[in-house]
């Protein structure tokens, strides 16, 4: 359990960007007549989308204290009770397999050698064939209007884990998230009363 807790965490981290200066791929879809500046509070789902079999992950625990960071950056109030938006989010890890091919030289007799030893396979003709394997992180955060329960922003990100992203889950997490709220226009209303 604590080896697919290790994986998830190390899907946000590589999806942070650590490993290539480009960053993960990020994609965004809101809902265009959605007003953002007509919130105040948000709060949590009662299970999470990393939650497991009925128990809050550790990785749940990171999740939560990067989205209340930059929830409360933009002026939102916390709400455990009736919020008007609710945060969930959910991540992923996939293994990918790539077969790459690499043109050589080749110095042997071609399909037609066996006759007469005097045809040699085209310059370039041969292959390498090599066979790649590596883990895709994928990480969502929806964002939902509380009370009509509609999704009104979601934001995607996705990148590579190496073996070297298990080693800090936590930074991890709050780099991805960071990454992900930079995308979300939202800040709180001022003319709302957060609720009692």
């Amino acid at each position: 359990m604590k080896r697919n807790a290790a994986w998830i965490a190390a899907a946000m981290f590589a999806l942070a960007g650590c490993a290539t200066t480009s960053g993960p791929d990020i994609t965004v879809d809101y809902d265009r007549s959605a007003d953002l500046a007509s919130y105040r509070t948000y709060g949590f789902p009662e299970e999470v989308g990393t939650d497991r079999a009925g128990y809050s992950t550790i990785v749940t625990l990171y999740f939560k204290d990067a989205v209340n960071r930059e929830m409360q950056r933009r002026g939102y109030v916390y709400d455990e009770t009736d919020p008007d938006l609710l945060v969930n989010f959910f991540s992923n890890v996939r293994e990918v397999t790539d077969l790459r091919s690499s043109p050589h030289l080749s110095l042997g007799y071609g399909y037609y050698g066996y006759r007469y030893g005097l045809y040699g396979a085209w310059p370039m003709y041969d292959q390498d064939v090599q066979t790649v394997r590596y883990k895709i992180g994928t990480a969502n955060i929806d964002i939902v209007d509380g009370e009509r329960m509609q999704l009104i922003w979601e934001g995607v990100a996705e990148g590579r884990i190496t073996e070297a992203h298990m080693e800090n889950p936590r930074v991890a997490i709050d780099a991805v998230v960071a990454e992900l709220f930079q995308r979300f226009s939202g800040v709180a209303s001022k003319d709302v009363a957060p609720t009692p």
